[in-house]
């Protein structure tokens, strides 16, 4: 009777035991997420800089993805700039006139990098980030970072690198008036190859081709629909700001269009690889926290003179 009474009495301990530690690690887990608002700060900003790679395969893998689509679209970019005479003209004069609608001017003074509306894009993303570092909310930070990576990544693949290598001039207003043409502008839409520096701020002669602003815009706008899983509120915003200062947006119709879809790539590449990265984290995470509470158990006989036994140790 006393042998069954000292291992009833041992399971019971143990599981006592095994429950109340249970308790402890998760009421420390749960101090951790709520109050150390750096350690999950810091746990954003290494997966945003480890996810950089995956970014731009990502993006790589959206264009080579797929051959016949790749075809398919740069058939259609080609049938565009084709048409361009046509369809920027009826931009410039049909639509532009009656788009007559401003916003405030909130943006930094003696800057041609943030210039024009720009502002209304960059300081949310700064808010969201900011607000959510306050208040410790991961998901913020981490949507706030992707916008921004979009950004940077906007600039340097479309400000730097195409317009460069494509150099074509800005569509003369209005095109289809008889006005002569005046240098840099032009009417001929297959103006390309008019070769310069690089141009790091916005504007100046052969940077029409693609939009930077609708790169960045559409950028922006992908990494919030996705992560957010909303099209409407996202896409309106970003549209209204572009509208508000369309008439300072010398570009031709296929130069807007191109834009955005490179926007749409750059956005969805940073998201999926954003996505892999924190996957892969947890996963690492999960694996660790498995090994470190395997419990060992054993078996100690015990003998006396007036009883015998089993002890059990259960270990974790």
């Amino acid at each position: 009777m006393k042998f069954y009474i000292l291992i009833f009495l041992s399971i019971l301990s143990v599981s006592c035991l095994s429950q109340n530690d249970s308790l402890k690690i998760k009421n420390d887990s749960i101090k951790i997420k709520k109050d150390n608002r750096f350690k999950v700060a810091g746990s954003v900003l290494a997966d945003s800089f480890h996810s950089v790679p995956g970014d731009f395969s990502a993006m790589g893998h959206n264009v080579s993805g797929n051959w016949k689509r790749t075809a398919l679209y740069t058939a259609g970019i080609i049938g565009l700039i084709a048409i361009d005479k046509q369809t920027t003209g009826f931009l410039h004069d049909k639509i532009e006139p009656n788009i007559d609608y401003s916003l405030p001017d909130i943006g930094p003074k003696n800057t041609k990098i943030i210039t024009g509306d720009d502002p209304y894009i960059v300081y949310p993303i700064i808010g969201l980030y900011a607000g959510s570092l306050i208040i410790n909310n991961k998901k913020g930070q981490v949507v706030a970072l992707n916008a921004a990576k979009s950004l940077a990544y906007s600039y340097v693949i479309t400000q730097i690198f195409l317009k460069t290598i494509t150099s074509r001039n800005r569509p003369q207003r209005r095109i289809n008036d008889d006005k002569p043409v005046v240098e840099p502008w032009t009417k001929d839409p297959w103006d390309f190859g008019n070769f310069h520096g690089i141009h790091f701020e916005q504007g100046g002669p052969g940077t029409s081709f693609p939009s930077f602003h609708t790169t960045s815009y559409f950028a922006v706008a992908k990494v919030f629909q996705m992560e957010y899983n909303n099209y409407w509120i996202p896409y309106t915003f970003v549209t209204a700001v572009f509208l508000a200062d369309i008439k300072s947006h010398d570009h031709w119709v296929s130069d807007l269009l191109v834009g955005g879809l490179i926007g749409t790539i750059i956005g969805r590449s940073v998201v999926i690889s954003s996505r892999k990265q924190i996957a892969k984290n947890e996963s690492s995470a999960f694996n660790d926290n498995s090994k470190k509470f395997r419990m060992q158990k054993q078996l100690i006989p015990q003998i006396s003179n007036s009883m015998i036994g089993l002890h059990f140790i259960g270990t974790f």
